[in-house]
């Protein structure tokens, strides 16, 4: 991968990212030289409005921090879903990031990594200490593109996590099922009653590659699948991959995801769910935050005594797999500062410090209790303390549901690539695409990214 050295002027940044990316118009000026006015942050926030707490959020985390820091104005840009990540390309592209904003590890930032746009966050955790406070994965340099630890994560995520309505199946006369098979001889009978068999929001494309494939692919292709392929051991057009392709085909000849769920979007998907229109939903560990009581209101989607009812695991065994009983994951989202402010300076003093606020203790102790995150990177967090609610719990206790945890795609490989692996999921489902096709796409990407960044 192709590494931009930081230069301490903002307009050989600028030039180095035009290089380096490739999209710079020649005739275009450089960015002018960053100014900070002393008490201005300027901060790019993903904020799902659709979560329960989403206000309360606003309240307990930013409003908190205001208060406490009078003399820093906050002027924040929420955003979510594809908007933030076009806006994030956008302000890559232009050189004018904001000062804080929320980041991934790699994956779906992988801009911002490979073009040197984050700043490096090892000197600053070293210098107060943190590295001790963190879950050793945290501060791994390891786990971030480009070997750079370049946010402070908030936890360790699990893309795929099957949510199970036992409510609905019981009123089909059901049990969850425990292999494919089973699932699938559901779908009739559930049918006959009026319920989809599996929900998902796949109308966005990033859904059913993160939340399943990455998880299918990873039973398929075993654990370490994806640096077979990223070290050019193995190939997206191998047996293993096109058969996680193939087996996608299944689900939908199946009836186990109908056709309609390409027109489902992620707002929708929750509601759905809650009211009982389908016996399993598959999405993250973080969808929980949806369906608990909303602090400002005191509703819920799912009250705490239907959540009595709601099973978390993770799908069905397939046949055919060199593993079951496996998840998809990896390091959580958090928060990074723009590599264009100046080290030493007082604004990446004030960045540091929310910074250290929004991926602090007291921020993840109120992201666990309102299902914000599951497992948190701040290591002596006591969440059996926290008034959780009963899918809360079953949550927290995911883990002993599965023995493997495979990669997430769009972690682990670029844009380039998984983009059109993304798309060709969803063609598969509508039929105008084969797994054979979707897999050489998706190689051929792969070839083409390789041979831009070596």
């Amino acid at each position: 991968m192709k590494k931009v050295i930081s230069f301490v002027l903002l307009s050989v940044i600028a030039a180095a990212m035009v290089f380096a990316t490739g999209k710079g118009d020649k005739g275009k000026a450089p960015p002018p030289p960053r100014t900070w006015d002393g008490k201005t942050l300027k901060v790019l926030n993903y904020y799902d409005m659709t979560s329960a707490n989403a206000v309360d959020g606003i309240a307990q985390i930013w409003d908190k921090y205001q208060a406490a820091h009078p003399t820093i104005v906050i002027e924040r840009e929420d955003l979510f879903n594809d908007p933030f990540h076009n806006k994030v390309e956008a302000y890559a592209a232009s050189g004018q990031l904001p000062a804080v904003l929320y980041a991934w590890p790699s994956g779906r930032s992988t801009t911002l990594y490979t073009n040197g746009l984050l700043k490096d966050l090892t000197p600053l955790i070293q210098k107060d200490g943190l590295a001790s406070k963190y879950l050793p994965l945290a501060t791994d340099p390891s786990q971030f593109a480009a070997g750079r630890v370049g946010i402070l994560t908030l936890g360790v995520t699990s893309s795929h996590a099957f949510y199970v309505n036992t409510e609905v199946l019981e009123a089909a006369g059901l049990t969850p099922a425990k292999t494919y098979a089973e699932l699938a001889a559901q779908v009739p009978i559930l049918k006959e009653k009026g319920y989809e068999t599996v929900l998902m929001a796949n109308q966005d494309t990033w859904v059913m590659q993160s939340c399943l494939f990455s998880m299918i692919a990873g039973r398929f292709g075993g654990v370490g699948w994806d640096q077979k392929i990223a070290k050019g051991q193995a190939k997206f057009t191998d047996a293993e991959f096109v058969n996680a392709l193939k087996f996608v085909k299944q689900l939908y000849d199946d009836g186990v995801l109908s056709k309609g769920s390409l027109s489902t979007d992620y707002g929708t998907v929750v509601g759905l769910f809650a009211n009982n229109k389908g016996a399993y939903l598959v999405d993250g560990d973080w969808r929980v935050g949806a369906f608990i009581t909303d602090k400002s209101t005191g509703q819920a989607l799912i009250s705490p005594a239907r959540q009595s009812k709601i099973q978390i695991t993770v799908f069905p065994d397939i046949p055919g797999t060199k593993i079951n009983k496996s998840t998809s994951g990896i390091l959580g989202t958090g928060w990074g500062i723009s590599a264009a402010i100046p080290s030493g300076s007082p604004e990446e003093a004030a960045a540091w410090e929310l910074v250290k606020w929004l991926s602090g203790e007291d921020v993840q102790r109120y992201q666990v209790s309102v299902g914000g995150i599951s497992t948190p990177s701040w290591k002596n967090l006591n969440i059996s303390s926290l008034p959780l609610e009963p899918m809360q719990k079953a949550m927290a206790a995911l883990s002993s549901q599965y023995t493997y945890s495979t990669a997430v795609i769009d972690g682990v490989f670029a844009g380039p690539v998984y983009t059109p692996l993304n798309d060709g999921l969803q063609a598969i489902g509508m039929g105008s695409q084969t797994p054979e096709q979707v897999a050489a796409a998706t190689q051929q990407a792969f070839d083409q990214w390789k041979k831009e960044n070596p």
